[in-house]
């Protein structure tokens, strides 16, 4: 802990009480704030968008002001709407929550000066910490290691790989790897539009990529009077896209290096939030390798998404501790320190096995077992729940696609983790593609549990094996749905009502239905006879199957002598009618086949079509181009993040039918491409054309 002689500038320390809360957010934290708040009987207020208008968040707020619109841009990057909407409702205070206008000095500041406390840290040292280059040269003449910045006009081969990274913000977001010179100038330009649009500044830099490592940081809390807290570490390197996906406290690199490496980090995160006069909540992220070496990467000034695991295993409130401090008051008593083990994975709409592909679509049902807490600490043991969205909740593609955040506490580090995939094994999650079976293989994986993984997890394990290895087998669940949907047509069926499925006086042939799961289709072939369920084809690591009970929403089956049962949910959207199974093994999501398929459904040969529904921000072929397996043609824009649309095979592009900037719904069909002419047709089309 530091104590020093507080040095303020005006209007920082707000020195009066806090009775409304608007929070210049959305979603999950807006939520986690507000729960705060109503324990503690604050008031509190919401903006939302026009995406968000039935939002959780806006529905539990006791006030709520639109900000009109869709894009990030023109609602909740516009602090000039938000300051307004404050102001309009009676809210005293602002909490920025994480993303959006956290790290926006000039935001704090004018919500100072419109007479409103700020929930953060002064402007000042938003503003010294919030440019990564700026900060990074600050923390180099306080002593603190750093990678040097690279120009981009000079890297070459030696300098290689290379990240490019947003100055403001983070989450990933205007994040590029460069492992080639020709790749650094589209790359940075690429990396700039993306920052463009999730944070308002395109700003990007340079710096040595190390291609492994620890990614660990410090949560640090401190007040107006100049007491400084590290209240422990977490590690984060479980990341996609350079995004957090599991993240832990303490550190499992830290507890196997030593206390020494504790002790060097937790002072190096004080020196960083002295050096700049800091107040609030902070987090100053570092790069460690296995010897416990570590390197500033830069200083979070705001609470981050990971904040739970802190909390958990110091007790503390971190939002709490930020109205506090916001309110002028002091830190009481000594530097907390760290208890037990607690485990964040964050639940994302996302597909892993196609590139986290983000998904979109109404959440039907989303339950996890055993939750003792929401948006509060858990009693000693137990599983967090922080949602933001619930049943009936559209996800769109405007925002981030992290859908809940669940968190265990344990006594030990084991404990949490297998706590955790049990609790997301078991979970209910209907109406969207998820990372929840990715989320339960990594939690159960041997790198993992033994405390090695590093920041190369998802590159040395391939994400869609891990996620395959987790779950239902696809086989047993497509005929646990065949039986339960044979059982709904029959309930539904005035003539068959109470007919036992496959009856027949003689025996008959085998009753079929087929389900697709992504682009493979699994045919079921079965049959009742005398002797009980009879299958053309047992799923594999099945010796006997027994059908002992099927209704429309549960199945009851006997596996090798062992009694399993599943329930089943089904959902329609569009044409396209999925059926849910959950069982103790996990869950997967099927589409029925139909027995008869429109042909004006169906895709053209060679076409490209929007994997989900976003902007078009860049095109880079036209009607004629030659393209190769693998090569970009289009840029879509969605959840604030650029997603590349490449060619599946060789040949010349037919057709472009979108433009720069045009909005596109899922399945839109984007470009054509034509299989390129062999030699062999060449010279049959010469010899065609020859007199």
């Amino acid at each position: 802990m530091t104590t020093t002689n507080a040095t303020t500038s005006a209007g920082s320390v707000a020195g009066r009480p806090i009775t409304s809360v608007l929070v210049a957010n959305r979603g999950e934290i807006a939520r986690r704030v507000f729960a705060t708040c109503r324990r503690r009987g604050i008031a509190t207020v919401a903006v939302y968008s026009d995406a968000d208008a039935d939002s959780p968040h806006v529905t539990e707020a006791d006030a709520s002001v639109q900000l009109p619109g869709t894009a990030p841009a023109e609602t909740y990057l516009r602090g000039d709407l938000v300051i307004a909407a404050a102001l309009r409702a009676g809210a005293d205070a602002i909490h920025p929550g994480y993303g959006f206008l956290s790290e926006n000095a000039d935001f704090a500041a004018a919500v100072q000066e419109a007479g409103l406390t700020w929930i953060g840290p002064d402007p000042k040292a938003i503003r010294l910490m919030g440019s990564k280059v700026e900060s990074k040269q600050l923390m180099a003449d306080a002593g603190v290691p750093v990678l040097d910045r690279l120009d981009p006009d000079d890297i070459t081969e030696a300098d290689l790989p290379v990240l490019v990274k947003a100055s403001a913000g983070g989450g990933g977001r205007g994040m590029r790897i460069v492992r080639t010179p020709a790749e650094v100038l589209d790359a940075v330009a690429s990396a700039a539009r993306e920052a463009a649009s999730a944070f308002g500044d395109p700003t990007v830099f340079c710096e040595r990529y190390l291609e492994s490592g620890h990614h660990v940081e410090v949560q640090v809390m401190a007040d107006a009077h100049g007491t400084v807290w590290a209240l422990g570490e977490r590690e984060c390197s479980l990341q996609r896209r350079h995004q957090k996906v599991i993240e832990e406290a303490p550190s499992p690199l830290v507890e196997h290096v030593g206390a020494d490496m504790r002790e060097r980090l937790l002072a190096a995160a004080r020196n960083a939030a002295t050096a700049v006069d800091y107040r609030s909540a902070g987090t100053v992220e570092f790069l460690a390798d296995d010897t416990g070496r570590f390197w500033f990467l830069e200083m979070n000034t705001r609470l981050q998404v990971e904040h739970p695991v802190t909390e958990s295993v110091t007790g503390l409130d971190l939002v709490g501790l930020q109205l506090d401090v916001a309110a002028g008051l002091a830190l009481q008593g000594d530097e907390p320190t760290m208890t037990g083990h607690s485990i964040e994975a964050r639940l994302y709409a996302e597909d892993p096995a196609r590139d986290w592909q983000p998904q979109s679509g109404t959440v039907h049902v989303l339950d996890v077992p055993g939750v003792t807490t929401q948006f509060a600490i858990p009693e000693h043991h137990g599983i967090r729940l922080d949602a933001g969205v619930r049943e009936g909740t559209v996800v769109g593609v405007s925002y981030d696609p992290m859908l809940a955040k669940v968190i265990s506490r344990a006594p030990t580090r084991h404990e949490a983790a297998r706590e955790l995939a049990s609790a997301l094994r078991r979970a209910r999650i209907h109406g969207l593609t998820t990372n929840r079976d990715l989320l339960v293989a990594s939690l159960l994986h041997p790198d993992y549990l033994s405390g090695t993984a590093d920041t190369r997890f998802y590159t040395q394990h391939d994400p869609a094996e891990l996620a395959s290895s987790i779950g239902l087998d696809p086989a047993l669940g497509a005929l646990v749905a065949a039986l339960a949907d044979a059982s709904a047509q029959r309930a539904n069926s005035p003539v068959l009502q109470g007919i036992p499925s496959g009856f027949r006086n003689v025996p008959g042939g085998f009753q079929r239905r087929s389900y697709t799961i992504r682009a493979d289709e699994l045919p079921v072939a079965y049959r009742i006879i005398r002797r009980g369920l009879e299958l053309e084809r047992l799923p594999d690591g099945v010796g006997t199957i027994g059908l002992l009970a099927a209704a429309p929403d549960r199945v009851v089956l006997d596996l090798d002598g062992v009694r399993r049962q599943y329930t089943v949910a089904r959902f329609t959207s569009g044409d396209v009618t999925s059926v849910v199974v959950d069982g103790a093994e996990g869950s997967i999501t099927l589409h029925a086949v139909p027995r008869f398929v429109d042909p004006s459904t169906q895709v053209q040969a060679g076409a490209l079509v929007a994997p989900m529904p976003g902007t078009i921000v860049r095109v880079a072929v036209v009607q004629g181009s030659h393209v190769e397996p693998g090569q970009p043609l289009l840029w879509l824009e969605a959840m604030k993040m650029e997603h590349a649309v490449t060619a599946t095979t060789a040949g010349v592009v037919n057709h472009v039918h979108v433009v720069l900037g045009q909005q596109v719904d899922q399945a839109t069909t984007l470009a054509v491409v034509d299989d390129a002419p062999t030699e062999t047709d060449q010279d049959e089309t010469m010899e065609d054309t020859t007199p």
